[in-house]
């Protein structure tokens, strides 16, 4: 029997179950390993790594580009990048050059020192993005936390204001929700919450400038923390006038606007801040400018750099809750520098969304062959489809379209099949080495998949 996503719920459950069969004959070592790692919260070095569809995760042996290949041999084409922190592709030349020479021959992992090339890239990132000062992190959730401390002290006002289910890491302020009342409330699963996180933000609906002039306006909001376009929850594009009316908003009620590119980056060389002309306070970013090694970045205004630095009070040099010993280390900054100059260059960018672009097409014809219920969505380098058709225009319509097993046999399948998708979330991303070969070989096992889902 069919349902709202348009499949038959049996021979899905039968296709799931095969598929996990399948997996698990191909890779036996990772299954040993896995069960060996008993010292592992988890089995795993990070907890995150047990969302995958299969019961155990492919441990990796090699990475190269957008190739994977994994203990038992297993080769895959990789569309998940990292989650976005391989952006750049897996092991990038340039990068390898310049740590390798960080480490090798200068010398110096973390020194608690400045190097010619920390400037290099505030430079770099000035010019993509517009802002002019930059400052450095390990992770794009640290660039966010360091961003909001600098905005509650500037304004003397305690509150943040996310959109539902946005993504900016594990930022504590970050993890609401709008609920079934319009109000905020604490997002399912947020583990060991300091505080109420009504009690530090506000939460409205992307897309939704009534709902955002509503929170703004209790006249307590530090700062406005979001993605031009939601990403992690699946992409959900801005409506026309929706990024002009939040820049508005924020100025006439006297709020800061923070732009976090992490994954929007993939909208082109300077994000979807230059590809819309948007024009935030602050902008962070991270994962991808590193080529995969650890890094992130905020940038700052003119005007709010002046208005911290004439703070006398603030403690900006030593434990002031802004920075950390290793933020701005050598090796980063070596990658970052290579990233940015050598690899996701503006060449690069544009072979990566004509990439992209024939992936949303492609995939779009499949979908509406099987005239499933599903729409897909593209941002830059980035595409992903959703179990709903029209696509959702907000962060909770998108969670509420969700569909778990038929992500996770379709996830699977296409493991099994030497295809890798971001495990979280339907996600496509294409790096400088994705082709058009490796678009096609996805689409033709996308496409057996909706033919045995969909049969009779």
């Amino acid at each position: 029997m069919a349902t709202e996503s348009g499949v038959d719920r049996t021979r899905l459950a039968e296709l799931a179950e095969r598929e996990r069969a399948t997996f698990a004959g191909r890779h036996p070592r990772s299954a040993a390993a896995y069960g060996r790692a008993d010292h592992l919260f988890g089995r795993v070095p990070m907890t995150w790594m047990n969302k995958t569809a299969a019961g155990f995760p492919v441990y990796l042996r090699t990475a190269r580009g957008n190739r994977l290949t994994d203990l038992d041999g297993n080769e895959f084409v990789d569309f998940c990048l990292g989650d976005t922190g391989a952006m750049a592709g897996h092991s990038p030349a340039p990068v390898v050059t310049a740590v390798t020479r960080r480490l090798g021959e200068l010398g110096g992992a973390t020194t608690m020192l400045p190097t010619e090339d920390a400037a290099v890239v505030g430079a770099e990132l000035a010019s993509r993005f517009g802002l002019p000062f930059w400052s450095f992190a390990l992770t794009a959730t640290d660039a966010n936390r360091w961003a909001i401390r600098l905005l509650r002290a500037v304004t003397g006002r305690p509150k943040v204001l996310v959109n539902s289910y946005c993504y900016h890491g594990s930022v504590d302020e970050s993890l609401i929700v709008v609920g079934p009342d319009g109000h905020g409330r604490s997002r399912e699963g947020n583990v060991g919450a300091p505080v109420d996180v009504t009690a530090t933000s506000r939460v409205a609906e992307f897309n939704d400038l009534a709902m955002l002039e509503r929170e703004l306006a209790h006249g307590d909001v530090a700062a406005v923390l979001m993605e031009p376009a939601l990403t992690n929850i699946g992409i959900v594009l801005p409506e026309p006038g929706y990024l002009a009316g939040v820049r508005e908003l924020t100025r006439r009620y006297g709020t800061y606007l923070i732009n976090d590119e992490t994954h929007t980056f993939s909208a082109g060389p300077g994000g979807a801040t230059r590809l819309w002309d948007l024009q935030p306070d602050v902008l962070t970013i991270g994962k991808a400018i590193g080529g995969g090694v650890p890094v992130g970045a905020y940038g700052l205004s003119a005007e709010l750099a002046d208005a911290l630095t004439g703070r006398g009070d603030l403690d900006l040099v030593d434990m002031g809750g802004v920075g950390g010993t290793l933020a701005g280390n050598p090796v980063s900054m070596a990658a970052t520098r290579a990233t940015l100059e050598e690899v996701l260059t503006e060449g690069a960018f544009a072979t990566m969304i004509t990439t992209a672009t024939a992936f949303a097409e492609g995939l779009q014809k499949i979908i509406s062959a099987y005239r499933v219920p599903w729409s897909v969505s593209r941002l830059g380098a980035r595409v992903e489809y959703r179990f709903a058709d029209p696509a959702p225009r907000n962060g909770t319509e998108s969670a509420a379209s969700a569909d778990a097993e038929l992500e996770d046999c379709l996830h699977v399948y296409l493991a099994n099949r030497g295809v890798l998708l971001t495990p979280f979330h339907n996600m496509a991303l294409m790096c400088p080495e994705t082709t058009l070969d490796d678009v096609a070989r996805h689409h033709e096992i996308f496409d057996e998949a909706l033919a045995e889902l969909t049969a009779g």
